[in-house]
């Protein structure tokens, strides 16, 4: 029997400078730029993903990270089935705002699968990976760490979002 075919929009999530961008780059191309560019609006990459019994399109809209444009926001978020909110381990406010960043998109989308990512893992850590599990586990998110620069569970993130997606679709 041929896999099953699907088109899948997911939102990346989390303030200015956390990874985002870096995070999308090692995913598509398998690569890690060190020079920092600021998104502006939003960037929409592709990548096709094979499981088992399907394959996945994934159309993944990597959105500014600068929280004063909420209304432009919205409108990016609408009609994605998952998004992957993304924290910075060196960085710790950028996790406390992650509540309302998730809370916004699913104010839009409602409640599809959100993965949780503490990324630059590789660097000096300013909070441990258990606050994140704790936040986590309030909001009903799975966590992983990750490094875009070393590629650590970049795949496997993206993979288990996959993964969620389809069964929630189900």
């Amino acid at each position: 029997m041929p896999p099953r075919n699907y088109i899948l929009k997911i939102c990346l999530l989390g303030d200015g400078a956390v990874g985002k961008t870096s995070l999308v780059h090692r995913f598509v191309y398998d690569a890690f730029d060190d020079k920092y560019l600021m998104s502006f609006g939003t960037k929409v990459s592709k990548k096709t993903v094979e499981l088992a019994d399907a394959r996945v399109d994934l159309m993944i809209w990597d959105i500014l990270g600068q929280k004063t444009h909420g209304s432009l926001h919205n409108a990016y978020y609408r009609g994605a089935v998952g998004a992957v909110a993304v924290c910075d381990f060196t960085r710790r406010p950028t996790l406390d705002s992650l509540a309302s960043w998730i809370s916004g998109f699913r104010g839009v989308v409602g409640e599809v699968p959100v993965l949780l990512l503490a990324n630059k893992s590789d660097l000096p850590r300013s909070f441990d990976i258990e606050d994140v599990r704790v936040f986590g586990s309030s909001i009903g998110c799975e966590v992983l760490e990750t490094s875009a620069k070393t590629g650590a569970n970049v795949e496997a993130a993206f993979s288990r979002l996959t993964t969620k997606m389809l069964e929630a679709g189900k």
